[in-house]
């Protein structure tokens, strides 16, 4: 075997029994075999893929550099090992399901899974396994290249997220149609009243989402707590007389926390539209800012709704998940419900430092 040959793999030899056996050996590139050889083992050390090979038992019998970058352990470490020196514990049942697949001829085509580096940590990967044959056309081994996705596995989750986020706010948006064609027949005498209470919450709506989904600069949208809350809920609330209390400190915001924020609230005021305190014509809102050392307390209480029902953990809504994704993520805050016999209480708690920062 040549010192270029990677161990278990076979290299390309001439079917025609009558030809020499000689340097002039050729294979279908037109090199000979030792150039062909050494061309094969260039390409597989200089892949940024994990390239290895193993026995039938599972044990490793080439490492490239791609795998050493990948998995942590050199060339030395991994050789003569069990591939399950890289496998975490919760997926060793993979094992024995693709060496079977092996045996039997098949290949395995970007298999999505997880493996383990050598300091412990996970990998997200998709490999392909191919069987080796020898000389005789016995399958001996496989060939396996493994590809790093974390990237990708993230864009896809944050894509997922994003479809599933417009998706809910779209359905909040025909139920918000109509929520407000309710408000503004609750108090309008006539059509035209009617009409016109309908036009202003609207446009009172389209202010608040163009904060929700603003992509323009940040220092065009920088305002206050109390300011954003307002703007935020005024297409819910009445226009002659106010159900939405707003009180105590207000706090500078900036660009990036705008948003943030503006999905909370806008949350918020959906819900209690739907299903809480402004969902019937008698139930109020009062939103409390305050200040507790160097963190800002937002404390949301609905009261004189309908009766209200604790969801169980399970049953999560989208718009929960998203709530504590902007508050644990985006704002390095804390949010907690409460639900209260006489309304749902929502504490908001957010450093200061994240919202003018």
């Amino acid at each position: 075997m040549s010192s270029n040959e990677q161990p278990g793999h076979r290299l390309p030899c001439m079917s025609n029994s009558s030809t020499p056996q000689s340097a002039f050996n050729v294979g279908r590139s037109g090199l000979p075999l030792d150039r062909v050889a050494q061309h094969y083992a260039a390409i597989v050390e200089s892949s940024d893929d994990a390239i290895l090979s193993k026995d039938l038992d599972g044990v490793i019998l080439s490492w490239n550099r791609g795998a050493e970058r990948l998995f942590g352990y050199s060339a030395e470490e991994a050789v003569g090992k069990p591939i399950t020196l890289i496998i975490p514990p919760d997926r060793l049942n993979e094992e024995p399901t693709i060496l079977g697949k092996i045996r039997r001829g098949e290949r395995i085509d970007h298999f999505e899974t997880v493996r383990q580096r050598k300091d412990g940590t996970l990998i997200d990967l998709s490999i392909t396994v191919s069987p080796i044959r020898d000389d005789d056309g016995h399958i001996v081994g496989a060939s396996k290249i493994a590809r790093d996705i974390t990237e990708l596995k993230r864009i896809r989750d944050q894509q997922y997220l994003l479809l599933r986020e417009m998706s809910h706010r779209v359905k909040n948006l025909f139920a918000l149609s109509s929520s407000i064609v309710g408000l503004s027949a609750r108090t309008a005498k006539s059509t035209r009243e009617l009409a016109d209470s309908a036009r202003e919450r609207l446009a009172a709506l389209a202010r608040a989402h163009s904060l929700t989904f603003s992509h323009t600069e940040p220092a065009e949208h920088d305002t206050t707590l109390h300011a954003l809350i307002r703007t935020l809920t005024a297409p819910f609330d009445e226009r002659d007389h106010s159900r939405i209390a707003i009180s105590g400190v207000d706090a500078p915001l900036s660009g990036g926390t705008v948003t943030s924020l503006a999905l909370l609230f806008h949350e918020f005021a959906t819900n209690a539209t739907k299903y809480g305190a402004l969902s019937n014509s008698t139930g109020t809102v009062d939103v409390g800012c305050s200040e507790d050392g160097e963190m800002i307390v937002v404390d949301w209480t609905e009261r004189g709704g309908p009766p209200v029902v604790a969801p169980q953990q399970s049953n999560e809504g989208f718009g929960g998940v998203l709530s504590r994704i902007a508050v644990a993520n985006q704002l390095g805050g804390e949010i907690a419900r409460d639900w209260r016999p006489e309304g749902l209480s929502i504490r908001l708690v957010v450093p200061r430092a994240r919202l003018d920062g």
